[in-house]
């Protein structure tokens, strides 16, 4: 075989070989495609770590100061149990004075109703009584009264003439 022939057949040879060689050329673009996109989605997926880094930092400084609310909240509401303890003992005194002052309404109004209201209508009946016996006296003393002005007269008349003849 000559020089020729030899390259010839490593020519046919060769030639399915550059088909598969093309085809992995085409599948290498591809690839090369696929990665400069990935390469796009991983730069974008940095960024949103990034980002997403940046909200936890936020998040972590909004915990802590939500901790330190909570705490200042748990003291307060410590503070308020203890009014509240305070306010219920007061509460029970006022409830206890409360129940004295019913006990004591009460013996008031037995003796309002046992001794003053007996004394109230005595005291009553007696005005009453008074005033039906001066009532129809009252219209007599208005005419004594209209009387005596004309009687101081007639006695001053009379003294004069007794005098007059003494």
């Amino acid at each position: 075989m000559t020089g020729n022939e030899l390259l010839l057949a490593i020519s046919t040879m060769l030639d399915p070989m550059r088909e598969e060689i093309r085809e992995m050329r085409q599948d290498i673009k591809e690839v090369k495609k696929d990665v400069e996109g990935l390469k796009k989605d991983v730069e974008g997926l940095k960024k949103d770590v990034c980002g997403l880094k940046k909200d936890v930092e936020g998040l972590k400084k909004d915990v802590c100061g939500l901790k330190k609310d909570v705490e200042g909240l748990k003291a307060d509401v410590e503070g308020l149990k203890k009014d509240m303890e305070g306010v219920k003992e007061e509460l029970q005194e006022v409830k206890t004075k409360v129940a004295e002052i019913d006990v004591r309404v009460k013996r008031i109004e037995i003796v309002q109703e046992n001794e003053m209201l007996p004394r109230l209508n005595t005291i009553e009946a007696c005005y009453i009584s008074t005033f039906e016996r001066y009532k129809d006296s009252v219209e007599d003393y208005e005419a004594m009264k209209q009387d005596i002005p004309i009687m101081k007269k007639v006695i001053a008349e009379h003294s004069e003439i007794l005098q007059r003849l003494a």
